[in-house]
């Protein structure tokens, strides 16, 4: 089994190396990159013959990356999407796509920044696409091999979960870097750990920060219910300080 891996950015990189600790891995990128050790840089033509292939690119990019490659793929072939939401990718997949191509949806809820040697805490969340039956449980079984933690759910499950999750997190650390933080002499281990979020999530593109909110069904949602969290917070400090 071939394997492909469609950009080679940060996580795209990282996600080759890994798979090619197991598979023959093949890797195009649509400018010149670095290639992981064992990975052939190829062609897109002969990335998209592959009998599988991970899309390692933003989440904005998922259409026209799924069209550059219809009319390229061969039938029976399997597409893996990787992105931080699902409900989007995955339906972009099936709806660009030759219906002679399976999809799969999942999320690698870590990257360069996190992974580490022992990957048994580090998740992959496994959703549904179209395929033969047993398909999506065949590649969590895969990642499974590879020393990932398995979560199986549904698209809207990921994103509704995710928004509260990875989306809080990604917006906290970018409010924090607009504070300009700096350590100080006096930090408290609580101040260090925020300061371990604002760097953490901030080493990765706004772009990922503003695809998280901008693609996710239950941003909106949980985006305003921060923003009344905020404004409680904020009202309850403002009665405190005019009171003193």
């Amino acid at each position: 089994m071939t394997i492909g891996v469609y950009g080679l950015g940060r996580f795209g990189f990282l996600w080759a190396s890994i798979l090619g600790e197991q598979y023959d891995v093949c890797a195009w990128n649509r400018s010149r990159r670095a290639v992981p050790a064992g990975v052939r840089l190829v062609s897109e033509q002969e990335l998209a013959q592959a009998d599988v292939i991970f899309l390692c690119v933003a989440i904005r990019a998922i259409p026209d990356v799924c069209a550059r490659l219809a009319s390229i793929l061969k039938p029976g072939s399997l597409v893996i999407d990787t992105c931080s939401v699902k409900v989007f990718p995955v339906q972009t997949m099936m709806d660009v796509l030759p219906a002679s191509v399976h999809v799969v949806g999942t999320h690698p809820m870590f990257g360069p920044d996190s992974v580490g040697r022992d990957r048994s805490e580090l998740p992959i969340v496994v959703s549904e696409g179209r395929g033969p039956d047993g398909l999506a449980a065949f590649w969590a079984e895969q990642f499974t091999k590879l020393g990932f933690s398995i979560r199986r759910m549904s698209a809207d499950e990921h994103d509704r979960e995710a928004a509260r999750t990875q989306g809080i997190t990604h917006l906290v650390g970018r409010i924090l870097k607009e504070l300009d933080l700096h350590d100080s002499e006096i930090s408290t281990v609580g101040y260090r750990r925020i300061r371990q979020v604002m760097e953490q999530t901030c080493n990765d593109e706004l772009e990922l920060f503003l695809d998280l909110w901008r693609f996710n069904p239950h941003a909106t949602e949980v985006l305003r219910a921060f923003e009344q969290a905020v404004d409680t917070m904020c009202g309850q400090l403002d009665r405190a300080i005019r009171r003193e």
